[in-house]
């Protein structure tokens, strides 16, 4: 297939870009690079040293004689959207390219409105632009498990049936996200199911849940090829930033009660299940989503995971609480459906030792590259 990664040079997309190009699809990378930018602005960076986009990909047809194509621009241009529609005629358009931070979204009122116009009009864009240019191109969409919030019944996958007054209809899943982030991916999901219903166009949304890990088999090829590895109070999820603070010596600092229950997955089966979703794509007009993540811990749970780990290499992190920055339920019920990929054939690879192993090693080895003071919070949602 013809396969565009928008997002490409991300923590996603680009372990994502390779690996379908190393099964034969014909792969375009669209970004704008603003992630790196990101890191500028908040004086942060990466664990592992990242190469300029032109250096990974040059290394990438080294190693395998496979070229990526790039386009460096926004989706926010449609004019520069239109070209890229114009010249790869995608298959696929697997949509990774938006701001996807919540403490980003909440530093303040700038970083609220930026999120959610780069964000939702991008996405818009992209719709339009399928519509206009590849009406039979299937929309693969990054969305997350955070659209849903954490309700008091279980989380079906985008749609629950529901009975009122003697009458019964399926209705789209009730959402409660819990940052202007989370709203945008929301919008996001409206829009995309407003453009199937009028032009028929096919999407799946694929609402991710947290993701863990760093290496793929593709990025392990040569270190300019590495992943990214966030841990900022920003970026960084709580799993990243206990990693780095067991690896540098800092207590592991849970927010709050630490009873907070999110579901998780493996950076290689987030690249499994774009790949499915591109194998078995949705039928025209056609909205459908995937719950996507494996398994469901707390913070304190992943807190206890890495002290355990930790002290198996001489190390002896301890679990503190700070105040959480957010505003959550900090004890909830939480049980989310994930049947519909693993029914496609998705094999789930878990949360184990060994993982936790694999990237504490990777943080140790580049603590040095730790910006120390980025590790706490310092955006508050309140």
């Amino acid at each position: 297939m013809k396969i565009v990664v928008a997002g490409g040079d991300g923590f996603c997309g680009w372990p994502t870009a390779l690996y379908l190009s190393k099964q034969g699809h014909e792969v375009a990378i669209v970004d704008n690079l603003v992630r790196r930018k990101y890191d500028e602005e908040l004086r942060s960076n990466s664990v592992t040293p990242i190469y300029s986009l032109e250096e990974r990909v040059a290394k990438w047809k080294e190693k395998t004689g496979k070229e990526i194509k790039t386009y460096i621009g926004d989706l926010n241009h449609y004019d520069f959207l239109s070209e890229v529609f114009r010249q790869t005629q995608p298959d696929a358009f697997v949509h990774f390219a938006e701001q996807r931070s919540a403490p980003y979204s909440m530093i303040d009122r700038e970083h609220a409105v930026y999120t959610q116009q780069n964000n939702v009009i991008g996405n818009l864009n992209v719709l339009y632009a399928i519509k206009e240019f590849a009406p039979s191109c299937h929309l693969i969409k990054l969305g997350t498990m955070g659209e849903y919030g954490t309700p008091n019944i279980d989380i079906e996958e985008g749609y629950i049936e529901i009975e009122h007054k003697g009458r019964k209809d399926k209705l789209p899943f009730p959402k409660q996200p819990g940052s202007f982030y989370h709203l945008s991916k929301v919008h996001d999901s409206h829009n995309i199911m407003l453009a199937c219903k009028i032009w028929g166009i096919r999407a799946t949304d694929l609402n991710q849940g947290v993701v863990y890990g760093l290496h793929t088999e593709e990025t392990k090829l040569d270190p300019v090829l590495a992943n990214r590895f966030d841990y900022d109070g920003v970026f960084g999820t709580a799993l990243n930033r206990f990693l780095i603070q067991a690896a540098t010596g800092h207590d592991i600092t849970v927010y709050g009660g630490g009873g907070q229950t999110r579901g998780f997955l493996n950076i290689t089966d987030t690249i499994r299940c774009v790949e499915i979703a591109a194998e078995n794509p949705a039928d025209a007009g056609e909205f459908r989503v995937f719950n996507q993540f494996t398994e469901s811990f707390s913070v304190q749970e992943l807190a206890e995971k890495v002290q355990k780990v930790s002290r198996e290499k001489g190390l002896d992190p301890q679990i503190t609480s700070i105040e959480n920055p957010r505003v959550e339920a900090e004890e909830h019920y939480y049980n989310a459906v994930n049947t519909r990929l693993r029914d496609l054939g998705l094999e789930p690879n878990l949360l184990t030792d060994d993982v936790l192993h694999a990237i504490l090693e990777t943080a140790i080895e580049h603590k040095d590259r730790v910006i120390k003071e980025n590790v706490l919070p310092t955006v508050t949602w309140k």
